[in-house]
């Protein structure tokens, strides 16, 4: 094996293994139904991740709508129409 060759082999092997590294959910937990002051129902869970840390999942429309946060922080840019896409990027966010 030449030089170039095991250049490319380290890169193969570091860019897998730091994917490997990214924070996962472990589980999701319901934790309450509740409704906005204007009357909108939604859903809170909580998301455990892989690296100890737990984060707020909010669920909207009949839980076709999943956004990171708690209520009064949540931004349309982190809502996802799956749960675990949401769950996902509330790891690798937060």
């Amino acid at each position: 094996m030449n030089t170039a060759q095991k250049v490319i082999a380290a890169l193969a092997l570091l860019v897998l293994s730091a994917g490997s590294l990214a924070a996962r959910p472990t589980s999701i937990v319901f934790n309450t139904n509740a409704k906005t002051d204007d009357g909108r129902p939604y859903a809170q869970f909580t998301v455990q991740c892989n690296d100890g840390r737990a984060v707020s999942l909010t669920a909207w429309d009949g839980r076709r709508k999943w956004c990171v946060g708690t209520v009064g922080e949540i931004s349309s840019l982190s809502c996802d129409k799956k749960q675990i896409s949401a769950a996902k990027t509330a790891c690798m966010d937060a």
